[in-house]
């Protein structure tokens, strides 16, 4: 069985803009399993098909960069039986990606701190990486162990040295270099940004490059999400006026 199923483009007009961009925060999972009496792991797994379908879905529609919300800094405070699933869980998409993505376009990136993940798991993310890095179509960026006010302080602490070896000068620094020394960098803010469950909130997602992106809240947990719905939120995108602060 394929690890995708390709779904065709049916539901937006050809008069809708897509965006260049969209992130999403996989919201729900947990709440989705009790609310059905089952283990925490239950919901994870759920989450991960849709993930999987959500995924190839907006490469068949042409997004050109998405990226996933998959796992926080904030995350390690779970109980560690939920931590063992969810590893147990990145551990077999990640076997599943190397084999069902090689003839695929999609160009797999992870962002965040690898350095906590087992040896096991690093390996995968760069087999996963230098597999797909001649690809040319989506980039698909899966944020594991990612938190933006982190990766905030990185690139501050980056900068600095560069600063402190003489590499730079102080005036030099500026916005574009910052956004250089992001996880993203080289690639578009994105414009859209969705968060099924419900919560009002951006849990350090995106900080710094979410400065003039469209949010979307949908009253869905992520596990009953569907390509109908994110064919929902980009018709919402297109009915926003974006002014990026101007008239």
């Amino acid at each position: 069985m394929a690890f995708f199923k390709k779904k065709k483009h049916q539901q937006l007009s050809e008069e809708i803009v897509l965006p260049e961009h969209i992130g999403i925060i996989m919201d729900g999972n947990g709440r989705w399993a009790k609310k059905r009496k089952l283990p925490r792991s239950a919901g994870h797994n759920a989450g991960g098909k849709v993930f999987r379908t959500i995924s190839r879905y907006c490469s068949d529609i042409g997004i050109k960069y998405l990226t996933v919300y998959a796992f926080s800094t904030e995350n390690w405070k779970r109980p560690e039986e939920e931590i063992n699933a969810l590893m147990k869980l990145f551990k077999d998409y990640l076997e599943e990606a190397l084999m069902d993505f090689k003839d695929d376009s999609i160009v797999v990136r992870f962002i965040g701190d690898k350095t906590h993940f087992s040896d096991e798991l690093k390996a995968l993310m760069i087999e996963n990486e230098e597999g797909s890095k001649d690809r040319d179509g989506m980039v698909l960026n899966i944020a594991m162990n990612y938190g933006s006010r982190d990766e905030i302080v990185r690139a501050v602490k980056s900068i600095s040295n560069d600063v402190k070896n003489n590499k730079l000068s102080v005036d030099s620094i500026d916005e574009k270099l910052i956004s250089d020394n992001l996880y993203t960098a080289g690639q578009p803010d994105p414009d859209l940004i969705i968060r099924p469950s419900g919560e009002y909130r951006i849990s350090n997602f995106m900080l710094w490059q979410a400065a003039y992106t469209e949010f979307v809240i949908m009253n869905k947990l992520w596990p009953d999400f569907t390509t109908d719905d994110l064919d929902e939120a980009i018709k919402i995108f297109n009915n926003r006026n974006r002014r990026f602060g101007g008239v």
